[in-house]
């Protein structure tokens, strides 16, 4: 790929202080983007400032909780001041929300995982849809995660909200087929985060004894790679995937590295 694409593209990256959000503003930071990372946790954002204190001319940070309508309004009323042109999407705010028997689950946390990890990234991409139409021109890219593809019993307040983004970004990208604006969803796999600490911390007795032990396996043997996510999310901010839209694409499963010699197929 041209090294030089990313150079002063502005892209939003949301729940990028920590985890596999920050691994990928700080792989942006590289190619010279300007980026405007966003999260919940302000105490969080001023950490994360350490790794992009060279690239701070080109780096906004911002609190942005994503289930809030308001404060998203707010929040793009101020960029769309500040930068003239937004490039990229990459939508990967989300969280694992509560774990045990559907039943047993607190209904406030059952709404808020929704809220968040579907409801909030809807609401992020309706808003960047217009200023994408002006411009002729988009590209968003959705995190998915478990349950998106199969069953993922003892989390499915957060199987369910995931599986609801990807059949959204199916179907926008139907409606945005005349527009020139391309929307993808990426199920990165299991990855040693703190989404994986929360589960070794909530034990057997609520995610269930198979996916405990598959998650200290995961721990030793060390997850997804990082870099092959983010070989992964690089390919689909490029224009070399331009007649890729509406997939959900796996960076274990997938042999997405030849999706650009397949576009007639992709594309139907």
């Amino acid at each position: 790929m041209d090294k030089n694409f990313f150079s002063k593209k502005t892209i939003i990256i949301t729940g990028s202080n920590q985890g596999l959000g920050l691994e990928i503003a700080k792989f942006f930071a590289l190619k010279n983007s300007n980026l405007i990372l966003c999260a919940r946790n302000k105490k969080k954002i001023l950490q994360s400032k350490k790794y992009f204190f060279k690239y701070k001319k080109n780096i906004l940070f911002q609190k942005l909780d994503i289930s809030k309508k308001n404060k998203v309004n707010k929040f793009f009323k101020k960029i769309f001041k500040k930068f003239k042109k937004i490039d990229i999407l990459i939508n990967n705010a989300g969280i694992y929300g509560p774990k045990g028997k559907s039943e047993k689950l607190s209904w406030a946390e059952w709404k808020k995982t929704i809220e968040i990890n579907l409801l909030g990234s809807i609401y992020v991409i309706n808003k960047i849809i217009p200023h994408f139409k002006k411009n002729k021109y988009g590209k968003i890219i959705q995190i998915s995660g478990g349950g998106a593809a199969s069953p993922f019993p003892y989390f499915s307040p957060y199987s369910v909200s995931k599986i609801g983004i990807v059949r959204f970004i199916e179907n926008l990208s139907m409606e945005l087929k005349n527009h020139k604006i391309f929307v993808n969803s990426v199920a990165p796999g299991p990855i040693n985060t703190r989404m994986l600490e929360e589960v070794l911390k909530a034990g057997p007795h609520l995610v269930g004894k198979s996916f405990f032990e598959k998650s200290k396996k995961q721990k030793n043997d060390g997850g997804t790679s990082i870099k092959k996510i983010i070989e992964l999310v690089e390919f689909l901010a490029h224009k070399k995937s331009d007649h890729i839209s509406g997939k959900l694409i796996s960076v274990l499963w997938d042999n997405w590295k030849i999706f650009h010699k397949k576009k007639a197929i992709l594309m139907h």
